[in-house]
């Protein structure tokens, strides 16, 4: 049911912040039943092979298995996952430990400078790149060939990295952005409030709309979170293959960052604004200074504590698209060391907590969504409760575009890359620099930056 599945919003919250995170699809197959040893046949019989034909050794020993920040909100349902696992496979231990998104990355990088990395390791993309060109990761590919049709491709491929052959991480659980807006800011405006933007030609000039007709800001950049997406949408490269070139100063990157100067001086974006992020988008909604927020769905819980007259106005439309109408996702997943010591069990384990079955029962306690294509067209995602027709229509327009969403920020913009990118931009909407004197000088501090990184 779609009350359960909001879950505090403390857990919202924590899950946002690591992402920014139905049947035996990705379960590891038990033996086929025995055959009828009392069935006859006129027809000759083929010689068994029995090698073939014996049953996979049982699955043994004991594995440590981390997550990101799931603990305390998700332990019943962890520790659910992994006892039944356990039921499953008397022999094996699973050894489960949680760490805080902060310092993440250095404890990774530290276990794995020790060779105490664990079994199967909870990670975004971002993460797991600095460890991942390093080697450190069985390429799945190969060894979870049997299941890679399971998973949503977008999912699957979040795992590739620049300048490296294959991909490295079960996808687990999944999030995507939808557009919520001001239907009665977009009324007020003279414009038809069920007709919601759903081009970026569309979304600015609804904001200009909003803007030049009523008392509120159309919309809220928050460029740290959505610019180089946005890039990406409109079919820019942000790298060349390999990560050791910039290559986002292109013709459509002008004319966004020219867009996006003129928003500002038509006053459709605000001047604090420029410089903020994700935090101070979600607070002007909230309270009614901007029209159009593009965000996850999850986001309608908080506005509805937060802001019920706001939540009541709010509908909900698909994700902002570029030309090639590709919708952007962020994927959490499992990745297997080549330092486990017990790869066999590291799989099955992996495969077991991505299955479908496991991630529909998460998705019931909290709204992220299956990374199992057949999971998202369970009831859940395409006939969701009706008590509560925004909430439910959030869900299915997020799960609509799953299947064909991808994993848009490349690995190699972490914050470095983004912030030196981000400057500039920033300095060309507030008119301190035309929009090629700041894509130059991103540029070359990005190619600065590969380069070190190179060397």
């Amino acid at each position: 049911m779609i009350r359960t599945r909001r879950g505090p919003v403390a857990a919202l919250v924590a899950l946002t912040v690591v992402l920014a995170a139905c049947g035996t699809a990705g379960e590891v197959e038990e033996p086929d039943a025995e055959p009828d040893t009392d069935a006859t046949s006129d027809e000759p019989t083929e010689e068994v092979d029995e090698e073939a034909e014996a049953e996979p050794a049982a699955l043994s020993g004991e594995i440590t298995f981390t997550t990101l920040q799931l603990s305390p909100d998700f332990d019943a349902y962890i520790e659910g996952v992994i006892a039944s696992f356990e039921s499953e496979h008397p022999e094996a231990t699973i050894d489960w430990v949680d760490v805080p998104f902060e310092g993440a990355q250095e404890r990774l990088l530290a276990d794995a400078s020790a060779g105490t990395l664990a079994d199967v390791i909870n990670l975004n993309p971002d993460l797991s790149f600095p460890l991942a060109v390093e080697g450190q990761f069985v390429d799945l590919d190969e060894a979870g060939a049997e299941v890679r049709g399971d998973y949503v491709e977008g999912a699957w491929d979040s795992f590739r990295y620049p300048g490296i052959d294959g991909a490295f991480g079960y996808p687990w659980y999944l999030s995507t952005e939808v557009t919520m807006y001001n239907a009665a800011l977009l009324e007020e405006a003279g414009l038809d409030p069920d007709d919601a933007p759903e081009t970026f030609e569309a979304l600015f000039e609804t904001a200009r709309t909003v803007a030049e007709n009523t008392d509120a800001r159309g919309m809220h950049p928050a460029l740290e979170n959505r610019f180089v997406i946005d890039l990406v949408k409109l079919g820019v490269e942000i790298t060349n293959d390999d990560a050791t070139e910039a290559t986002f100063n292109t013709p459509e990157a002008v004319e966004l960052v020219e867009e996006l100067r003129s928003l500002y001086e038509d006053g459709a974006i605000s001047p604090d604004s420029v410089t903020e992020g994700h935090r101070q988008e979600i607070e002007a909604y909230q309270a009614g200074n901007i029209a159009l927020f593009p965000t996850g769905p999850n986001f309608l819980n908080i506005i509805e504590e937060n802001a019920p007259d706001i939540a009541a106005d709010t509908r909900v439309a698909p994700q902002i698209t570029g030309p090639a109408g590709v919708t952007g996702m962020s994927v959490m997943g499992l990745l297997v060391p080549e330092s486990t010591d017990n790869p066999d069990l590291a799989h099955a384990f992996a495969q077991y907590m991505t299955n479908g079955e496991n991630q529909l029962a998460f998705a019931e306690q909290v709204l992220i969504f299956p990374s199992i294509v057949d999971a998202l067209e369970d009831p859940m995602f395409t006939d969701p409760d009706e008590g509560d027709a925004d909430f439910a229509e959030a869900i299915s327009v997020a799960a609509e575009q799953l299947p064909d969403a991808a994993n848009l920020r490349p690995v190699v913009v972490d914050e470095e890359v983004n912030n030196a990118i981000i400057s500039n931009v920033q300095s060309a909407i507030l008119g301190d620099l035309t929009a090629e004197e700041a894509l130059d000088a991103a540029t070359a501090e990005v190619d600065d930056i590969l380069q070190r990184r190179a060397s």
